[in-house]
């Protein structure tokens, strides 16, 4: 049978609140994980990292002894006592240098995870230009034919598109338009031998050669006087900037997709029926007129159907 969480005081009650299924979900938490050993290229990255996702992300300083591909079950404990669904782990090891892992959580179980390795990276702190306001939600851009033909990447591309993804905007100001993120893939040779094809777990899979490469790279948007309404627009690198080659990667099942990207009935909009709308935007309607029985009508005392005197 299952367990069925009681709260013990207030924060215990605010605590199941926030774990509590919602039809329009808060934004998510990112948890940035150190493992025993980080080299300075990873501990720089999740720094970075947690700046961007800044007020919705939790730097962990402790350093923990995890494997994710070999055991998830410390990660789904963090996430859990932290209430993130998404998280960044870091390590660094003779075998995996400079190793970021990307993943998600559902329902309090390890969704999908990518790992890769840092081949280049800048941080914010090199790039010395125009940073964006905290909390500003970045605009997208993924570039490469992969992210639509490939079943991998459309999924990695819809996990960067849940991590990055903040508040929900009913509308956008002009001057709030701060942050673009781009993302490229591309095929590239490989560097060096894959050492991750020895993994025994059917569930994780390891990139073929060539190696996939993906191309990060954060600018800040900046807003000029053209002399128009509308302004000059011109970007300016702000960082942080990556170049990772994907090593492994594990995806959830079709089930536990579906289960994931299910939408309630509550968002579901009830569609009226016999009305549309033209390409003006102009609301058409259909009325439906019942069958009329012309045979019964009184024509006998309807002047306009009399016939002329000659």
């Amino acid at each position: 049978m299952a367990t069925v969480l009681k709260a013990k005081n207030a924060r215990s009650k605010r605590a199941l609140e926030k774990r509590e299924p919602k039809v329009i979900e808060n934004p998510k938490t990112v948890m940035l994980v150190r493992g025993s050993k980080t080299s300075n290229i990873v501990q720089q990255a999740l720094r970075d990292l947690c700046a961007l996702k800044k007020p919705y992300s939790i730097s962990l300083s402790k350093r923990n002894e995890l494997f994710p591909f070999e055991n998830e079950t410390p990660l789904e404990f963090l996430s859990l006592k932290n209430d993130a669904s998404l998280f960044v782990f870091g390590s660094h090891s003779k075998k995996r240098p400079h190793s970021l892992v990307f993943g998600r959580i559902f329902d309090h179980k390890l969704f999908d995870m990518f790992e890769f390795h840092v081949s280049h990276f800048q941080s914010l702190l090199e790039l010395k230009g125009q940073v964006c306001a905290s909390g500003t939600k970045p605009l997208l851009v993924f570039s490469g034919m992969s992210f639509n033909q490939d079943a991998t990447f459309s999924k990695l591309k819809n996990l960067f598109l849940d991590f990055f993804n903040l508040d929900n905007a009913s509308s956008v100001c002009l001057s709030g338009l701060q942050h673009v993120i781009s993302f490229t893939v591309f095929d590239s040779p490989p560097s060096q031998p894959s050492d991750s094809a020895s993994s025994t777990d059917p569930s994780i899979s390891t990139s073929d050669s060539p190696q996939l490469s993906l191309y990060i790279r954060s600018y800040f948007i900046n807003l000029e006087k053209s002399g128009h309404k509308e302004p000059y627009v011109s970007i300016s690198p702000m960082g942080p900037d990556f170049n990772l080659l994907l090593k492994r990667y594990r995806l959830p099942s079709d089930d536990i997709w579906k289960s994931a990207t299910r939408i309630p009935k509550e968002l579901y909009f009830s569609k009226t029926k016999n009305v549309s709308s033209d390409p003006v935007g102009n609301k058409l309607g259909r009325v439906h007129v019942g069958i009329q029985n012309i045979d019964k009508i009184q024509t006998r005392k309807v002047k306009a159907l009399k016939k002329p005197r000659v």
